[in-house]
């Protein structure tokens, strides 16, 4: 079965490009590689083959020292705590958030702090809902 990125993270990403269509891509991702595949990662297909999981390089404007992703990921934390469901959680730059804190960001210990990237993993509600994520800095109002 081929591997497939869920309706949500297809649409979140082509906000992302959309939004800054010039930005680097050198962190991107959503399918696991061998090392993802050793443990549980939302980067990983299920038996369905559906990943839950996308990462977004930090460089959005193309620009090194214009550096919006904390307010973006912001953003999207802010959207899921006004209940989108379709988030899981976010990590970002040592941090992670989730609704097992009711969204706060609280300091982040894996193996890997995020800090080139964006990570934000989906629940099994983003598998058909590829609806457009109403954020601010990614063409929402």
């Amino acid at each position: 079965m081929k591997p497939i990125l869920c309706k949500a993270g297809q649409q979140l990403r082509e906000q992302f490009d959309d939004a800054y269509p010039n930005r680097s891509r050198k962190s991107d991702g959503w399918l696991g590689d061998a090392r993802h595949a050793l443990r549980p990662s939302d980067h990983n297909p299920d038996a369905q083959g559906i990943c839950r999981a996308i990462d977004i390089t930090r460089n959005l404007s193309g620009v090194s020292d214009q550096d919006i992703m904390p307010d973006v990921a912001d953003q999207i934390r802010l959207t899921a705590k006004r209940g989108d469901k379709r988030i899981s959680y976010i990590i970002f730059d040592g941090k992670i958030a989730s609704s097992k804190k009711g969204w706060a960001f609280r300091p982040y210990t894996g193996i890997n702090a995020h800090r080139h990237h964006l990570h934000v993993s989906f629940t099994k509600a983003g598998d058909t809902d590829g609806s457009f994520f109403n954020i601010p800095l990614l063409g929402g109002k």
